[in-house]
């Protein structure tokens, strides 16, 4: 019996995670919490967490449970209890840690945006690419798509609910830059954060798109615009989106607000806002869709809800229903709570660990993959380089076909 017993226990995967702030917090949350809900294949073990302050990042591993820490990721990598590695740093660090970390032999889970520059992400698909061959995989953040509503709204789209898409619109919107006064974080640096609103949050959306259209966008015209261009200097440590100032000020490098269309391959036009600058909104990401056929609206502040309006409906009775996305046949809800049981922010990242963890196991590629944090890098770069030229339309690059692609092909 206790033979049996044992055989039913998966095997460990070994967690080392870089960072432990917000996202590091957000992450920690998944990886804890994925194999208590669902069958997973390998059972994640949060084994080390690497910070450079000792003891705040002992306290955070105290906090969110992890075994060990380290003050520096190289020693971090290098353990032989980790097998995957989640990068939770700022976007100048993600590049050197991951293409490390899978030089390794690692796994590697990478937040959003993928870096910091075009080079960057192009550097990290290749190197994601190599490893890939090897059996390791490669995931970058996009922690949105997981959103029942959402996956559940890319299902319906990939059958054909809307017909030919015509229209996509997104924005996402948040106020804690509003004030001034508020200090200048890392978020707020271009060496460190890569932009600002539009690496931040557009990130997010472009993704969101792509993800939703199941196409990539070919060509942007954009407008940026940073309204406070000093803010006072940081006095002690950020924590989130909370930190304090203190005396003197320094130069804002990064946009408080990007504003620019698109569009995709097969013809489709999209409208993006992203900003940190609108007061009262907290984390208000919307998007709808309109296709021949219909329309699909989604909010995050309601985000067990979907909106549809199917175009073929007398018009005497027509208008958009509301769908609640909590059965169990919904994108992973089979086995979280009852209908109408809803979930929040955090279950995205429990969903994320267990997507990767699954295709970690299966030896299969992960979604979002590096190639995918890519192709958004691009078109976060066509922004840039639109908004440079007063909004001149500006061609996204079609991706390269990666050498692992090229053999394959090859090989028919």
């Amino acid at each position: 019996m206790e033979q049996r017993d044992s055989e039913r226990v998966p095997p460990t995967l070994g967690i080392g995670m870089v960072g432990y702030a917000f996202m590091g917090a957000a992450h920690s949350q998944g990886w804890r919490t994925a194999g208590r809900v669902f069958d997973l294949p390998l059972r994640p073990v949060l084994a080390a967490v690497a910070g450079r302050d000792p003891e705040a990042v002992r306290a955070a591993a105290d906090r969110h449970g992890w075994a060990a820490t380290e003050t520096d990721w190289r020693a971090l990598i290098a353990r032989d209890d980790v097998q995957l590695v989640d990068i939770c740093t700022p976007g100048d660090r993600h590049a050197e840690i991951a293409i490390a970390a899978l030089d390794a032999g690692k796994h590697v889970l990478c937040e959003k945006p993928l870096a910091n520059s075009v080079a960057e992400a192009e550097a990290m698909a290749v190197a994601a690419d190599r490893a890939r061959e090897r059996g390791q995989v490669a995931m970058v953040g996009f922690n949105y798509r997981r959103v029942p509503a959402l996956a559940h709204a890319r299902r319906l789209v990939a059958d054909g609910w809307l017909g030919t898409l015509r229209h996509l619109r997104l924005t996402y919107l948040q106020d804690w830059l509003v004030d001034p006064d508020f200090p200048l974080t890392w978020r707020l640096q271009r060496q460190h954060a890569g932009s600002g609103a539009l690496g931040d949050l557009g990130a997010h959306i472009v993704d969101l798109a792509q993800f939703l259209a199941g196409e990539p966008l070919v060509g942007v015209s954009a407008q940026l615009e940073t309204f406070v261009r000093e803010r006072p200097l940081l006095a002690g440590v950020s924590a989130g989106l909370h930190a304090s100032g203190g005396p003197g000020r320094g130069p804002v490098t990064v946009d408080d607000a990007a504003v620019f269309t698109g569009r995709l391959a097969s013809g489709a036009l999209a409208t993006f806002e992203a900003s940190r600058m609108a007061p009262g909104r907290k984390n208000a990401l919307r998007l709808e869709a309109n296709g021949e056929r219909g329309s699909l609206a989604f909010d995050l502040e309601r985000l067990n809800e979907l909106l549809l309006h199917d175009h073929r409906e007398p018009a005497a009775t027509a208008g958009f229903r509301r769908i609640l996305v909590t059965e169990a046949d919904h994108p992973y809800l089979e086995a979280w709570w009852p209908p109408g049981h809803g979930l929040g922010y955090e279950h995205t990242f429990v969903h994320q660990a267990r997507d990767l963890v699954t295709a970690v196991a299966e030896g299969t590629d992960p979604v979002p993959s590096f190639a995918d944090g890519l192709q958004v890098q691009r078109v976060l770069a066509a922004v840039e380089e639109s908004a440079a030229k007063n909004a001149v339309y500006t061609p996204v690059p079609a991706p390269a076909p990666t050498p692992r692609a090229e053999r394959a092909e090859a090989q028919v």
